[in-house]
């Protein structure tokens, strides 16, 4: 098989697409709702993204062998499926998941059966609403012909945050002679990078970053507050030697997660470049937006360096596929 055919949806800024194709990939098609993420993808990969998926149909996806999607988690509904079932109204996935943006990578995976799915979402997922949730995802994906295999997995081991996210591989039944034993990336024995391997030099790091004298007495009082409660509740404050909390996408409202300690003066937040390299993207990956745009990206977007270790093991089974389902064919 030649480069293999992958699409890029809910495609943020581009952390898949970019290890996708690091891995041999070659994107055919990608989807994004948010107009600054477009913009960010556009810089860094020449073409802008269709915009809302839900406005997109199936048919007119190019063909692909992988779809990848850091999917946004909705609620999940399965009441009413047996009173609908009783009435003779569709249900299964068409009913569980309609309303919801994983409706949208059913539909596609419906029409276009690609013989490999690559998804990822926020660890909570697993037991989102009592494991309804992950029931429904994982259900729908073998309904459409799909074996799955899904780990947390922590970023900690490739750059230094504390990540945790859950991984979804999955292989259609009609594309492989034999259903391949997908395995995970497994922790390295090496010490897990410190926060000093993306830092800027302190002289090189603007004033703005270094947060308020009203801010800094308003994170110490919050946390006090819920001290006082036997909350855990606060700001993390951290070195060049610690390792960082989860980057949100919040980041930019005041940094609490992730405030970096200095000598003789407050605390500062992260600069959108260091937030950029904490989230593994190399130092040539255009910032075309503001800083409050560029957090919440970051905040949004998959650890590249992992993703890419996962991708390269799944395009190992892509040259084991030995059919391409017919597409738009029931299965």
């Amino acid at each position: 098989m030649d480069r293999p055919r992958f699409i890029d949806l809910f495609a943020g800024i581009g952390g898949f697409r970019m290890a996708l194709e690091r891995a041999g990939g070659r994107c055919v098609f990608s989807s994004e709702i948010d107009a600054f993420s477009r913009r960010t993808y556009a810089a860094n990969f020449g073409d802008e993204p269709a915009g809302d998926i839900r406005q997109v149909q199936a048919g007119d996806v190019p063909d692909h062998e992988i779809l990848a999607a850091g999917f946004p988690c909705q609620p999940f509904s399965i009441a009413g499926v047996s009173k609908k079932g009783s009435l003779g109204r569709e249900h299964g996935f068409k009913d569980m998941t309609q309303g919801t943006l994983f409706f949208d990578i059913a539909r596609i995976l419906t029409e276009k059966q690609p013989a490999m799915v690559f998804l990822e979402n926020v660890k909570n997922l697993k037991s989102h609403d009592k494991g309804r949730t992950f029931s429904i995802v994982l259900s729908t994906l073998q309904e459409l012909g799909y074996t799955v295999f899904h780990s947390v997995l922590d970023a900690r081991y490739y750059v230094p945050q504390h990540r945790e996210r859950i991984y979804l591989i999955g292989f259609h039944r009609n594309a492989f002679e034999k259903i391949p034993f997908f395995r995970f990336p497994q922790p390295s024995d090496q010490e897990p990078p410190r926060l000093a391997s993306i830092l800027e030099a302190a002289d090189n790091v603007p004033a703005n970053y270094t947060i308020s004298d009203r801010l800094w007495q308003w994170h110490q009082d919050y946390a006090e507050k819920h001290r006082s409660k036997g909350n855990g509740f606060g700001f993390g404050l951290v070195g060049p030697l610690d390792t960082a909390r989860t980057l949100s996408a919040r980041y930019y409202k005041d940094g609490s997660e992730i405030l970096i300690r200095q000598n003789g003066k407050n605390p500062r937040r992260l600069t959108p470049r260091e937030c950029a390299r904490l989230m593994g993207f190399p130092d040539d990956f255009q910032i075309p937006v503001s800083d409050t745009q560029a957090y919440r990206q970051f905040g949004n977007s998959v650890v590249m360096p992992l993703v890419h270790d996962i991708a390269c093991e799944l395009m190992i089974y892509a040259s084991h596929v030995t059919a391409v389902p017919e597409p738009g064919r029931a299965i």
